[in-house]
């Protein structure tokens, strides 16, 4: 073993990353994703390597990836890949469709790629650290972005979507497709069903979906579904490619809760039944903006502490001309200084031309305002105080998504986590829901205020 190390170190990192991967497969402990022990015949192997082989080798995703990022044997339409931030979901999927798409000299395959926006589509699914052109290590594809495709050397293509736009898939038909965080897509059953009906190509089209769970009606079907394989990844089986911290930093903000078994683990975890929102009605109220809307507010819930993992939580919503709320942005931001989250208020004031922030100083008291000020002297703030519960504080406003007067431009997925696990006690995953809060004042101030609920008192 000893001999390997020493022929390997003049690859540098590749020959490190081979080194570690030949170790665990003899049973030792390693920091990489790694297949399962075989005995000794693979050192036995890679002692007579040549160096240009064994830099081959050291790129295999063959080689390098975990079992569970392989694709399913047998006979299958749909490969669900459910996983944590940072299991490596995304990587699978992007080698997928690299391997398909490069097999053979001459290729005729089409594969449709679908992300939640055209944006992720590319810096996700093609240009991220996962993506396509990155992990191609050879008959790489050229990226030709006034046209939303990808071309490889051989002539198969891939086409980028947004599931925005379900009706841009009516028409192209492919062989294969990739579907990425389809739990959090704004229009997923619409924009689904109009990519089966585009998988109509060659004797057995098939397609990957890489999502973090969340129990929404697309995810429920595609697990009913008899032509489903499922793989459920844990961000803790690939800390080994994370940044050092990031599982020590979502393990003490989200270990041990609802939110932390579905970011983490990989979990689908359903709604609580003492929730005052669910998904599915949820889904239902996310709409598209035809037409201007009349008064816009910015709700602002400031954090509570400093450090890393505390939340200023910044909504952003208005009024249509029938009187109906929309709920437009969640500007949010996580580990900001105070004059860092005050900007971000401000930011989102002027993006969305608002007319109003309101800003709740239980947590902070005038100094909320006066950082707000300090960052813009003329904003218009008016600053609120909570004088009831959050569970009180909220239950109007969740009766007047049941009265159909609030509506979603977007899915907002870390917001809708707040609001499906808000329960009596007031709190949201165990913490604090600070999106929540935003929300509640915000919809209060467009929506309640005539009708005193709930109760504030203006300083």
């Amino acid at each position: 073993m000893q001999h390997l190390r020493d022929t390997v170190s003049a690859l540098g990192d590749e020959g490190s990353l081979l080194a570690q991967t030949i170790i665990a497969r003899q049973g030792h402990n390693s920091p990489v994703l790694a297949g399962q022990a075989d005995g000794n015949n693979g050192v036995d192997m890679m002692q007579g390597l040549e160096l240009a082989a064994l830099q081959r080798l050291a790129r295999s995703w063959a080689l390098l990836r975990h079992p569970l990022q392989a694709p399913p044997e047998g006979a299958w339409r749909n490969w669900l890949l459910m996983g944590g931030r940072g299991s490596g979901k995304t990587r699978a999927g992007a080698e997928w469709v690299h391997e398909i798409a490069s097999a053979g000299e001459k290729s005729a395959v089409r594969i449709a790629l679908v992300g939640e926006t055209l944006g992720d589509a590319r810096e996700v699914m093609v240009d991220g650290l996962s993506g396509i052109a990155r992990i191609a290590r050879h008959k790489r594809p050229e990226v030709e972005i006034s046209r939303r495709r990808l071309v490889w050397p051989n002539g198969a293509m891939a086409q980028m979507f947004s599931a925005e736009d379900p009706e841009s898939l009516r028409g192209p038909q492919f062989h294969y497709a990739w579907c990425d965080e389809i739990a959090k897509w704004k229009h997923a059953e619409e924009t689904f069903d109009m990519l089966q009906f585009s998988l109509r190509l060659g004797d057995d089209p098939r397609q990957v979906i890489t999502t973090t769970p969340r129990p929404v009606p697309i995810l429920k079907r595609l697990l009913a579904d008899p032509g489903t394989r499922l793989t459920r990844l844990s961000t803790f089986g690939n800390a080994c490619n994370l940044a050092p911290g990031f599982i020590e930093a979502l393990q003490a903000r989200y270990g041990g809760t609802r939110l932390g078994r579905q970011e983490l683990d990989g979990e689908l975890i359903e709604d609580r039944e003492d929730a005052l929102w669910r998904r599915d009605r949820l889904e239902q109220l996310t709409v598209r903006l035809s037409e201007p809307l009349h008064r816009i507010v910015v709700g602002v819930d400031p954090p509570s502490g400093a450090g890393a993992q505390s939340v200023c939580g910044i909504i952003v919503a208005g009024l249509d001309r029938l009187g109906r709320a929309v709920v437009l942005a969640d500007c949010s931001v996580t580990g900001e200084s105070p004059a860092s989250w005050a900007t971000a208020v401000v930011r989102a004031f002027r993006r969305f031309e608002a007319d109003r922030v309101v800003a709740e100083v239980n947590q902070g008291g005038e100094m909320v305002g006066a950082l707000l000020k300090s960052v813009d002297a003329n904003l218009p703030v008016r600053m609120v105080r909570a004088t009831r519960g959050k569970f009180l504080r909220a239950e109007p406003v969740a009766a007047l998504y049941e009265q159909g007067r609030v509506f979603h431009a977007a899915r907002f997925a870390d917001l809708e986590d707040q609001m499906c696990d808000f329960g009596p006690e007031g709190l949201s995953n165990g913490q604090s829901p600070d999106r929540l809060d935003a929300l509640v004042w915000a919809l209060t101030a467009l929506l309640l205020e005539c009708a005193g609920e709930p109760r504030i008192r203006t300083l």
